[in-house]
């Protein structure tokens, strides 16, 4: 790709949870190393997470991190992102809370666009949960992409089935609506949200429903998936809903993480205990971040993990779980690590031959571009969708029978050691090829990217005169809402964190990373 030079500028603003930021890093990162002018706006408790996950080459521009203030007044200091809340429950409020985001976004988007120090931006890339953010850059005239973190096969059916699209909530299984006539979906592969909007009186279907519509009125959508691994009926549903309310499409430029380089952390405990295992004798197990399981979950999975005989990593979220002890002997060949794990290093790593998974689709996409293939353990959110995709879409998984001791024994037995373990095995091979391939000069994600820069040069220079009138008015009109005090607290407060960021910078020693 032709490198952009001092032209070119892209903002990205990522939802403020770890599994939608990780994406947007990378994808940060290979803008950057192709000479585009980045910067990520985020809060300042997220910060520190993004200076250390953002990789970036020696010879790349730096990537500029740009602070806002949290709304205060919703939760308690700190908690700025979804990971750090008490209870998944608190998600709806932390969602209302973004909202008010909205004030600072707005100073700083302005000032990025009449900066003379660098070039103003080509567009903005938001998080699908930023909605607000599309009538604003529809008044600046600046191309608004959205980012979902999802694969267009289960957003294409979420889409499909919504609201009045919904089936009896009695059937077992439904069509769906624009997908191949022989495509059936079973009832409770559908995610709650879908099943909820049913009830157009529901709380959180008003609330997707407003953010919906600011969705497809998207200039486009950036997709972390690669053309090779989506169904083409599938894609093409997707994409119909945006085409038909604002000529968007979708840009897949993924697997975003193999956009950049992984470098090994050598000081890492359980990467050294990876070192002494044979290869492919390793079973990882993890289920993200957002799912908590109850102790006596994780006493079921403990029981059938020691029961399968398998060696494995197990990462778990809990503190204050362990292991039942009548089963510490039995564990042996296992490690139980809690805490933070480099999961791209883990399934990158000779020792691993499978991966017990909740399904989430940025594990699914590592396990697709390391070739290693996947039990699924759906629990939340699309994950049931994804699960049937690896499944009987891609044939490079399985998914779990039950939740019990003897379903996690037999699932990790079948996955490891048996005839279809061993097919999913080959198969996941043959996508992590394709991967690879779509991401290197050539390649359909490769092509794809180097499109929608020049796409978007194309519409900024159209644009560009409409975008500085346009600005004016809305910096004048965004005056008249902000209180004078107000306006002094968030400029104080961005002031501080600005001046905690160059402490950050000092003890990361990431001096390439700049505000």
């Amino acid at each position: 790709m032709a490198n952009g030079g001092e032209r070119d500028h892209v903002v990205l603003f990522p939802f403020l949870s770890k599994g939608h930021m990780l994406p947007l890093l990378h994808f940060a990162s290979s803008l950057s190393s192709r000479g585009v002018v980045v910067s990520i706006i985020t809060t300042p408790a997220n910060v520190p997470f993004i200076l250390h996950h953002l990789p970036q080459p020696s010879d790349a521009k730096p990537i500029r991190v740009l602070p806002i203030p949290f709304p205060s007044g919703h939760f308690q200091a700190g908690i700025e992102s979804t990971d750090s809340l008490p209870s998944i429950s608190l998600f709806p409020a932390f969602l209302s809370a973004s909202f008010f985001l909205r004030s600072s976004f707005l100073r700083i988007l302005l000032r990025l666009l009449r900066s003379g120090s660098s070039p103003p931006p080509l567009c903005l890339v938001s998080d699908f949960f930023f909605g607000w953010t599309q009538p604003l850059c529809r008044r600046l005239s600046l191309p608004r992409i959205v980012f979902h973190g999802m694969s267009p096969f289960s957003m294409s059916i979420i889409k499909s089935l919504w609201g009045p699209n919904l089936p009896s909530l009695d059937s077992v299984q439904v069509t769906v609506p624009g997908a191949p006539e022989s495509f059936r979906i079973a009832m409770a592969d559908l995610p709650d949200t879908v099943l909820a909007s049913a009830n157009p009186l529901d709380p959180q279907t008003v609330f997707l429903e407003s953010i919906g519509s600011t969705d497809l009125e998207s200039w486009g959508v950036l997709v972390n998936s690669f053309a090779e691994l989506e169904p083409d009926s599938f894609l093409d549903l997707f994409e119909s809903f945006y085409r038909r309310t604002s000529g968007g499409r979708a840009w897949l430029v993924g697997p975003l993480a193999l956009l950049v380089d992984s470098p090994r952390a050598p000081v890492a405990d359980y990467l050294q205990w990876l070192d002494r295992q044979p290869v492919g004798s390793v079973v990882y197990v993890a289920f993200g971040t957002q799912a908590d399981l109850p102790k006596g979950q994780l006493d079921e999975v403990a029981h059938g993990l020691a029961r399968a005989g398998v060696r494995f990593l197990w990462v778990i979220r809990s503190t204050d779980w362990s292991p039942p002890p009548e089963l510490e002997a039995e564990m042996g060949p296992g490690r139980i690590e809690k805490g933070w794990v480099s999961q791209r290093e883990v399934l990158l790593h000779v020792a691993v031959g499978g991966f017990v998974s909740h399904c989430g689709w940025n594990s699914l996409l590592e396990a697709v571009a390391d070739g290693v293939p996947v039990l699924g353990w759906p629990m939340i959110a699309e994950q049931r969708l994804n699960a049937r995709m690896v499944e009987e879409e891609l044939g490079m998984g399985m998914r779990m029978a039950g939740n019990g001791r003897k379903e996690v024994e037999e699932g990790v037995k079948e996955l490891m050691e048996g005839d279809k373990g061993s097919r999913t095995r080959a198969r996941a091979r043959e996508l992590a090829r394709k991967a690879r391939a779509a991401v290197v000069e050539g390649g359909s994600s490769y092509t794809a990217l180097e499109k929608l820069l020049e796409e978007l040069r194309r519409v900024s220079n159209v644009n560009r005169k409409d975008i500085i009138i346009k600005m004016e008015e809305e910096e004048g009109e965004d005056e008249k809402e902000i209180d004078d005090d107000d306006d002094k607290k968030v400029e104080l407060d961005v002031a501080e964190v600005e001046r905690k960021m160059i402490n950050l910078e000092i003890i990361d020693g990431i001096s390439q990373i700049i505000y």
